[in-house]
């Protein structure tokens, strides 16, 4: 863990400087709904972060801030695009084929196994892996819409709760303290959510099921094919990478305290995962699941910018965090919720995180340097409030998009909150805090 030090908390940020950050974010929520063409194109993504990142940099240097500069860049965005990376070549490794019959229960079964793996593989990867096969299972039937709404909150969100691989927010608040064991204390919010979520998609399902046109269910019936699973290797390579990070740390390994470059052995193992599973797995496999670098390639170069310019941004919270008001675990949950939903979840969960330990609050019920109770509320907030808009976390948009190759006729941006985030996820997130937090 990389920790300012005292000079760097308390430097006398401007708000101007945030600008950078701010037009970053809008740039990620804005750019595919005005300038689809444009912003989809990778280069472009790149152009940007540099725009917007490199005058960053150098304003930081010019205040004598290389350091958090540098810290940011080698202690945060270096593992974080190595732990995605690595999940992402490994998960396009693994092809699941198949067409089973589309029940509501078969669905519903689905979503659960897909709410599991998101903690073990992490979001994208379970949403990659699973929602080829969920489409073609539900290709005979006429409703299907819903499923995949469902889907990117379970699978590609709320699933993703339970481990430090589950969520990039939770990563960067591993990285920040955070044992990864301490995840495994959020099961009772995951339990909740998530079987309050497939019970209301069961309802829905079921529904819709008595409503699909007799012939499609005959057709359903007679059109199977049992699932397979190819490329069982990368399950080894992938338990290797939950491996490095639960145990590669400074927790475990005494030499990563004298010199915190030494860290790094566990993205040097997370690598060694990755090209183990390019090199031994067959390349039809990796066909089969359409595997491209574009998606990796696209967060790298859009992280980069993020990384850069929320440095400002990072500094201004920790020193001004008493003036915000901010001081309850539900205003956390709400706060770090409500940018999560627009802005993309894992700056955001750091932004307040920095928050809070700039409240200076002491006490033996610390994690990673703020109140435990912070700590869960930033987390629900960031990981749940992720799926309440296609934008608030990375594999919402990548479902979407591969739903519609699919001829499946997604909401709009707003169709997909007054449809459906507004009125059955927020309720379920109310539910939670009502309960957990207070």
């Amino acid at each position: 863990m990389i920790l300012l030090s005292a000079s760097e908390v308390n430097v006398d940020m401007p708000l101007w400087a945030l600008i950078p950050f701010v037009l970053m974010l809008l740039m990620i929520a804005v750019g595919p709904l005005l300038f689809h063409h444009w912003w989809e194109e990778n280069k472009n993504k790149l152009i940007v972060s540099l725009a917007l990142g490199i005058p960053t940099a150098a304003y930081l240097i010019s205040q004598h801030l290389s350091d958090a500069l540098a810290h940011q860049l080698l202690f945060d965005y270096v593992p974080f695009i190595i732990l995605l990376g690595s999940l992402f070549v490994i998960t396009g490794g693994i092809h699941l084929k198949g067409d089973i019959q589309a029940k509501p229960w078969i669905n519903t079964t689905f979503l659960a196994i897909g709410a599991v793996l998101a903690s073990i593989m992490g979001t994208t990867g379970a949403a990659m892996l699973l929602i080829r096969p969920i489409i073609k299972t539900n290709s005979e039937r006429k409703f299907k819409v819903h499923t995949i709404l469902f889907f990117i909150a379970i699978v590609a969100n709320c699933g993703g709760l339970l481990t430090p691989l589950g969520d990039p927010p939770l990563f960067l608040l591993y990285l920040r303290g955070a044992e990864f064991t301490w995840f495994f204390h959020m099961l009772p919010e995951w339990a909740l959510t998530n079987a309050l979520l497939l019970t209301i998609y069961f309802i829905f399902d079921s529904y819709y099921y008595k409503k699909e046109p007799l012939e499609n269910i005959a057709f359903d019936r007679t059109n199977i094919e049992p699932i397979k699973i190819r490329g069982n290797l990368n399950f080894l390579w992938l338990a290797g990478v939950v491996v490095s990070v639960a145990f590669l740390n400074g927790q475990y390994l005494d030499f990563v305290h004298e010199n915190h470059y030494l860290g790094f052995v566990r993205e040097a193992a997370m690598l060694l995962m990755a090209g183990l599973s390019l090199l031994l797995t067959k390349k039809k496999l990796r066909e089969a699941n359409k595997f491209t670098w574009v998606p990796i390639v696209e967060v790298a170069f859009l992280f980069l910018g993020i990384f850069i310019t929320m440095v400002p941004a990072l500094l201004y919270l920790a020193a001004n965090a008493a003036s915000f008001g901010i001081n309850e675990p539900s205003q956390f949950y709400y706060a770090t919720g409500a940018l999560s939903s627009f802005l993309d979840n894992a700056p955001t969960a750091v932004s307040f995180h920095k928050l809070a330990t700039g409240m200076h609050i002491e006490g033996a019920n610390l994690v990673a340097g703020i109140p435990e109770m912070f700590l869960t509320a930033i987390c629900l907030g960031a990981v749940f409030f992720g799926s309440m808009t296609y934008i608030g976390n990375g594999p919402n948009f990548m479902v979407k998009a591969i739903a519609e190759e699919n001829k499946i006729d997604m909401p709009s941006f707003f169709g997909y909150m007054i449809k459906f985030s507004l009125i059955v996820l927020l309720p379920v997130y109310i539910i939670v805090q009502l309960i957990f937090i207070h």
